[in-house]
C-alpha cells in the first residue's frame, strides 16, 4: 500500500516539497508521464497529491455513465494506486483554503500542508444559480443525487450548452422527462449549426426548450458553465471576475505568485484565454511536467510558454435514447455532423483509451505480499521462541504473570491499577497524518481491551532522510495525529524521542501508551469460560486488503472503506462491555483473528485454571463481519505477508475450536484464511455472558459500531 512518498533513496534525500492540489485531469496525466518517464520528476522532491477523493471521473464518459451505457469503475481514475506506482504520496482531504504568503495548503479537520511548490487543479463548480435544487458539479453529489430518482421524474434543466444536452439526453434514457430552461433564444453550442443539428435531435428525442427563461426560474438541476473554488479568491491569488479562475503567465504560473502553478478548469491563461474544457487540461500536462521541474531545479532554470490551439473538436453523446442505439454528434468550428453510430464508436475508443493509460500495469500474481502496518511484525513463533530462551536465561521456569494485553506497573492511592503498553510499525500509508491516526488507535487497543482508559502516551517517530524543513513536516504532521486521537480521550502526549531512519529507511512510529482501570480488575485474555459468548466489535480482512493495494488489485471504494472504518475509535466500548460484565477481552491484531482467539483460550487465572479439555468454541462462520473486498481477495489468492505464518493458528480448528460453514460471499477457504489475517486497528473480541449478550451487541450497535456480532460462544464438550 504504502509507496515512496515517505522514503526515499538515501543518496538523494528529498529537500523541498512539492503539492498537487486536485486530482483532475492535468494532474493524473502528469502523474503517468512520471511514471513511464521517471527522468521527468523533480529530482530530490517529495511529491504529495491531495484530492477529495482516491478516484477522479472522466468527465468525457459522464453523460454515459448517466444514461447506463457505462459502468462507474469504466469511468474512474485510481489516484491512490496511480500515486503509489508513481512514488507520489496520496492525502485524501478537502481543500478549503491556501495561504500562498506563508505556503500552507488548508485542509478540512486536520491540519494544514505545507509546501514550497503547488500546483492547483481542483476544477470546478457548477454557477448553480437561484431556484436550482442541485448541480451537476462536483460529479460525486450529482451522482448521489441521480441515484435516487425514479424513473418517469419530469426534470427541469438549466442551461444550453454541451454539458446540459449530453445530461438531457442521457436522462432520457434513462426514463426521465427533461426538460431544458435556456436563458435566451438558442442554444449556446459554438456554431448555428451545432445549434440548428441539436435542436432537431432534442425535437426527436422529446425534450422540450423553454427560452428566455428568468434566472429565478425554478429547476431541478443546473449545467450552467463552470465557476472555480472561491477559496481560491479569497486566498488573494489573481482570478477571473466572471468565472473565479486563477490567472497565470502562459508558463502555467500565476500571476505574481512565483513557484504557484494552475491548470485544468480552474486556471485560465491572462493573455490567451480558452473555456473551461478537457482538451485544454490533457494538452497542458507536458507543459506542467517541463516547468514543474525547471522551477524546482537549482538555479531554478526558465519556464516554456504555451499558446494553447484555438479550437478544439467536440464530441457529444445522444444517450442512446432511440431504437438506433448510441450514437454521437461531432463539433468543429462551423462544421456540424451527426448523430452517427460510427462517431459514437470513434468517442467511445478515445475515451477507453485515456483511461487505460492510468490501469495498473503490475505483474504481480496473487499470493503473500510483504506487507506494512501490523502485518510487519514478528511472526509467532520466533516471538514466542525467543521469550522462551529469555525465561531460560533468567533461572529457569517462573510464575505466569496474569494474561493481559497491557501490562500493569503501578497502583494509585486510590487503587486505580495503572497499565502500560508499547506498540507501532512502519508507515501502512503513506499520508503521514492519517498513518499516525491509524497507529495511535492500534496502539491504545491493548489498553481498551484490559477495560482501561488511555490517559497518556510517549512516540518514538522514525523519520527519513530530507531537509530540515521536511523532516519538520514528516515530523508535525505525525505528532498532529497522534493527538487527533489522544487530545478527544483527554489523554496528553507527555514527550517521546526521534530517529533519522538511514539508508532509505522511510517513516516509522511507536507510542507508549499509558492508561488507568478506575474501578475493579481489568479484562484479562482469559480463560474462556462455559457460557461466555463471543462478541466481535468490528470486521476482519485490513492485511489483505493492504497487502492487495500495494499491487493495485484492490478497489479503490474497497480501501476507503476500511480505512474509514479503521478509524473509528473503540474507547467508548470499555463502559459498554464492563456493563454488560465482560470476563475476557482482546483484541485482534497481527496475530489474526485465531491467533488471538488461541491466546484467550490458553489463558490460566491467577489460580491456574483453565480447562481446555472441557469446552470448545463454536464459531459462526456466517456471522463473522469481514471489511468490503476483503474474501473476493483471498478467494483470489491474495494474503498479507504475515499470513503463512499465522497459518499454524488454523490447528485450532482441528481441537478447541468448531467452525461452521457458511453461504454468502466468498468460499469456506477464504473464510479460514480471513481468520489468520493480520489486522492493523483490529476490533476488540470480548467474552460476555450469553444471557447477556444480545443487549451488549445491541448498545455496540447503537454506539455506531453497526458491523459489530455475535460469533461464538463457548460450549461443554461433548461427552465432557
Amino acid at each position: 500500500m504504502q509507496g515512496k512518498g515517505l522514503s526515499r533513496d538515501a543518496a538523494s534525500p528529498p529537500r523541498q516539497h512539492l503539492v498537487l492540489a486536485g486530482g483532475g485531469h492535468s494532474h493524473a496525466l502528469l502523474l503517468r508521464q512520471w511514471l513511464m518517464r521517471p527522468r521527468l520528476r523533480p529530482a530530490q522532491t517529495l511529491v504529495t497529491l491531495v484530492s477529495r477523493s482516491s478516484t477522479a471521473l472522466y468527465s468525457g464518459t459522464l453523460p454515459a455513465l448517466v444514461a447506463g451505457l457505462v459502468e462507474l469503475k469504466e469511468c474512474s481514475i485510481d489516484l491512490r494506486s496511480l500515486c503509489a506506482r508513481a512514488g507520489v504520496g496520496f492525502v485524501r482531504a478537502e481543500i478549503q483554503g491556501l495561504d500562498p504568503e506563508a505556503r500552507l495548503l488548508l485542509l478540512a479537520e486536520r491540519p494544514p500542508l505545507r509546501f514550497e511548490r503547488l500546483s492547483l487543479d481542483v476544477g470546478a463548480v457548477t454557477a448553480a444559480g437561484a431556484g436550482a435544487a442541485q448541480a451537476v458539479k462536483p460529479l460525486e453529489p450529482f451522482l448521489a443525487w441521480l441515484s435516487a430518482l425514479k424513473p418517469g421524474a419530469v426534470l427541469r434543466i438549466r442551461g444550453g450548452g454541451a454539458a446540459a444536452v449530453e445530461v438531457a439526453l442521457a436522462l432520457r434514457r434513462r426514463g426521465m422527462a427533461p426538460q431544458l430552461l435556456l436563458r435566451g433564444a438558442a442554444l449556446r453550442l459554438g456554431s448555428a449549426a451545432a445549434n440548428r443539428l441539436v435542436e432537431r435531435l432534442l425535437a426527436e428525442a422529446a425534450i422540450p426548450l423553454e427560452r428566455h427563461c428568468a434566472p429565478e426560474a425554478p429547476a431541478d438541476l443546473a449545467c450552467t458553465g463552470s465557476l472555480a473554488p472561491p477559496w481560491l479568491a479569497a486566498a488573494g491569488l489573481p482570478v477571473d471576475p466572471a468565472s473565479g479562475r486563477v490567472l497565470t503567465q502562459a508558463s502555467l504560473e500565476v500571476v505574481g505568485h512565483p513557484g504557484l502553478f494552475a491548470v485544468g478548469d480552474c486556471g485560465l491563461i491572462a493573455s490567451d484565454p480558452r473555456p473551461a474544457s478537457g482538451v485544454w487540461a490533457v494538452r497542458a500536462a507536458p507543459l506542467l511536467a517541463h516547468n514543474l521541474q525547471n522551477s524546482l531545479a537549482e538555479p531554478r532554470r526558465p519556464l516554456r510558454s504555451w499558446r494553447p490551439q484555438r479550437r478544439a473538436l467536440q464530441l457529444l453523446g445522444d444517450g442512446g435514447w432511440s431504437a438506433a442505439g448510441p450514437r454521437a454528434l461531432a463539433f468543429w468550428g462551423p462544421l456540424a455532423l451527426g448523430p452517427s453510430r460510427w462517431l459514437w464508436h470513434w468517442k467511445r475508443r478515445l475515451d477507453r483509451r485515456f483511461l487505460e493509460q492510468f490501469a495498473a500495469e503490475s505483474g504481480q500474481r496473487p499470493g503473500a505480499m510483504a506487507c506494512r502496518g501490523c502485518a510487519a511484525k514478528l511472526a509467532p513463533a520466533p516471538l514466542a521462541s525467543a521469550l522462551a530462551r529469555l525465561q531460560r536465561l533468567e533461572g529457569g521456569e517462573q510464575a505466569a504473570p496474569e494474561p493481559l494485553d497491557a501490562a500493569p506497573i503501578a497502583t494509585t492511592a486510590a487503587g486505580e491499577l495503572l497499565l502500560q503498553s508499547v506498540d507501532g510499525f512502519p508507515a501502512l500509508i503513506d499520508d503521514p497524518w492519517l498513518n499516525a491516526r491509524l497507529t495511535t488507535l492500534h496502539a491504545c487497543g491493548d489498553l481498551w481491551a484490559s477495560g482501561a482508559a488511555v490517559c497518556s502516551a510517549q512516540a518514538l517517530v522514525t523519520l527519513p532522510e530530507a531537509a530540515a524543513p521536511l523532516q519538520e513536516e514528516l515530523l508535525f504532521q505525525t505528532l498532529a495525529g497522534v493527538r487527533s486521537v489522544l487530545d478527544p480521550l483527554g489523554a496528553e502526549l507527555v514527550g517521546g524521542h526521534t530517529l533519522e531512519g538511514r539508508d532509505g529507511a522511510g517513516l516509522a512510529l511507536a507510542l507508549s501508551v499509558n492508561g488507568r482501570v478506575f474501578a475493579g480488575r481489568p479484562w484479562p485474555k482469559g480463560p474462556l469460560q462455559g457460557g461466555d459468548a463471543l462478541l466481535l466489535c468490528g470486521p476482519l480482512g485490513s492485511g489483505v486488503l493492504f497487502a492487495a493495494a500495494m499491487a493495485g488489485a484492490a478497489r479503490p471504494d474497497w480501501i476507503d472503506g476500511a480505512l474509514a472504518r479503521m478509524q473509528c475509535s473503540q474507547a467508548l466500548l470499555v463502559a459498554i462491555l464492563a456493563a454488560h460484565g465482560c470476563r475476557a477481552c482482546t483484541d485482534v491484531t497481527g496475530f489474526g483473528f485465531l491467533g488471538h482467539l488461541g491466546e484467550m483460550l490458553a489463558a490460566r487465572d491467577a489460580a491456574g485454571s483453565g480447562d481446555l479439555e472441557r469446552w470448545i468454541v463454536e464459531l459462526d462462520g456466517g456471522a463473522i463481519p469481514a471489511h468490503a473486498g476483503s474474501l473476493e481477495l483471498l478467494d483470489r489468492g491474495w494474503a498479507s505477508s504475515l499470513a503463512p505464518a499465522n497459518a499454524a493458528a488454523l490447528a485450532l480448528l482441528e481441537g478447541p475450536v468448531r467452525l461452521r460453514e457458511c453461504a454468502g460471499a466468498g468460499s469456506f477457504q477464504a473464510l479460514r484464511s480471513l481468520l489468520i489475517d493480520p489486522q492493523t486497528c483490529g476490533p476488540l473480541l470480548a467474552a460476555v455472558p450469553a444471557d447477556r449478550a444480545a443487549s451488549a451487541l445491541a448498545a455496540v450497535q447503537r454506539a455506531g459500531l453497526a458491523d459489530a456480532a455475535l460469533v461464538g460462544r463457548v460450549v461443554e464438550r461433548a461427552g465432557g
